[in-house]
């Protein structure tokens, strides 16, 4: 599970019609969309690619490398899908001490995608440069649980290409496999991946299209004795819930954190009528049970609570369409 405590770029945002976008995109305008993208980006080289990254940052990075460093689950996530495991040598992790891999990945995603310790690339506490180029990276791809400055010592130290990739939106995730398909020339098996998600998107529109009004819902990924971290305004977890057929009760969060705790007061206050909490890495119901105030919420006494595996929902990637948009939906709608 991994969350990026820094506001998300404003760049691409999921319109309030939600569902006609999701219908718009299975019809082929996304990929119209994708394509005029990409055509206002800088004009590639011989044996390398300009492309400009979720960040807004124009960034040149070699043709299909085979040596590659992935700094976030999610980015995994969608190169196992596109087929390109075995161009990735490094993964982000922290210190043994902290966790180590176990941190960020599940025991499931270990094994899936075949990662083990000597890949670790040091993000936490500090960024462990070392770790990096003892993988002898030719790119790295990275979301920003990397730091600025950390991205810049990359570039301009170590002379390593970085793309960041942190859609801000769920529609965001169909333009970075788009995206990681051009740079390793695999357009065929992305365009594949985004009609499977294309689709997805589609049956959520149907499903919960001619919904009048949307349930409150509370999606909280941990918890501790001040209250429930969860998703906040503009941010991809904003754009799921939405998606879902949902209007969430911290859509109107005060401040600028992305990802807010919101107080066991507020939460009461809100009362939302349903509640979705994320297990794993340590989470059970049995964790949110002793947050303030769990056992007076009508959620929690009328039954209306489902617990869902983080990383469907912490991390901007094909599995959060493809699993956590339908469980969303289901949680949210039980009739439907």
């Amino acid at each position: 599970m991994t969350l990026n405590p820094s506001p998300p770029p404003a760049a691409r945002t999921v319109p309030i019609a939600w569902f006609a976008v999701a219908l718009l995109v299975v019809a082929g305008v996304a990929v119209a969309a994708t394509a005029g993208y990409y055509a206002l980006r800088p004009t590639s080289t011989p044996g390398s690619i300009a492309l400009t990254d979720d960040l807004g940052r124009n960034v040149t990075v070699p043709y299909d490398p085979s040596r590659v460093v992935v700094l976030s689950p999610s980015i995994v996530d969608t190169m196992y899908r596109l087929g390109l495991r075995s161009h990735i040598v490094g993964v982000d992790c922290y210190a043994p001490a902290l966790g180590g891999i176990s941190e960020d990945y599940s025991p499931d995603q270990v094994a899936l995608w075949g990662l083990n310790s000597s890949m670790c690339v040091e993000i936490g506490p500090t960024f462990d440069f070392e770790s990096l180029l003892n993988q002898t990276p030719q790119l790295v791809l990275a979301s920003t649980i990397v730091s600025v400055e950390s991205v810049e010592q990359i570039t301009t130290t170590y002379h390593i290409p970085v793309v960041m990739l942190q859609p801000p939106t769920v529609n965001g995730v169909l333009v970075d496999v788009s995206m990681i398909g051009r740079i390793f020339g695999v357009e065929s098996q992305a365009n594949a991946l985004n009609a499977q998600l294309s689709t997805e998107l589609a049956s959520a529109a149907n499903a919960v299209g001619s919904l009048e009004s949307f349930p409150t819902v509370l999606v909280t990924y941990d918890v501790d004795q001040n209250g429930y971290w969860t998703f906040g305004p503009d941010t991809f977890g904003q754009s799921l819930i939405e998606l879902s057929g949902a209007a969430n009760i911290a859509a109107a969060a005060n401040g600028t954190f992305a990802y807010p705790e919101l107080s066991g007061e507020q939460v009461l206050a809100a009362d939302p009528a349903y509640l979705v909490y994320a297990t794993g890495y340590g989470l059970t119901e049995s964790t949110y049970a002793n947050a303030p105030f769990w056992h007076d919420l009508t959620a929690v006494n009328d039954g209306n609570l489902t617990g869902i595996d983080s990383n469907w929902i912490t991390e901007p990637d094909p599995t959060m369409i493809l699993s956590g948009l339908p469980a969303l939906i289901a949680a949210f709608h039980p009739s439907t």
